[in-house]
């Protein structure tokens, strides 16, 4: 069973950092693009950022880039969405993805874990 769990989601300070982690199960970790996505109750998905599984290139949205860091370790099964300089209009439910044939910030991928809350205080 395919099985992505994201962890580290928290209540922080306007200005402060969070990391979350994304660890995948079921699959091979390395066959698979990983997305970052974010969501606001009563508004649509947002892509924050992806690594591609087939050169590593890693893409951000417009809103994070300079603030986001995306890195992976195959070997741990695990992709970190490092954020710094948050600010309170990144709150959100925060969703890791994955998929074998594609990869981009405005896609359906295959899998979805179950997402974390940030939640970011003015």
């Amino acid at each position: 069973e395919v099985q992505l769990v994201e962890s580290g989601g928290g209540l922080v300070q306007a200005g402060g950092s969070l990391r979350l982690s994304c660890v995948g199960s079921g699959f091979t970790f390395a066959d698979y693009s990983i997305g970052w996505f974010r969501q606001v109750p009563g508004k649509p998905r947002e892509g924050v950022g992806c690594v591609s599984k087939w050169d590593g290139r890693i893409y951000y949205a417009d809103s994070v880039r300079g603030r986001f860091t995306i890195s992976r370790d195959n070997a741990k099964k695990t992709v970190w969405l490092e954020m710094n300089s948050l600010k309170p209009e990144d709150t959100a439910i925060y969703y890791c993805a994955a998929d074998r044939l594609r990869v981009g910030l405005s896609i359906d991928y295959a899998y979805w874990g179950q997402g974390s809350q940030v939640t970011v205080s003015s």
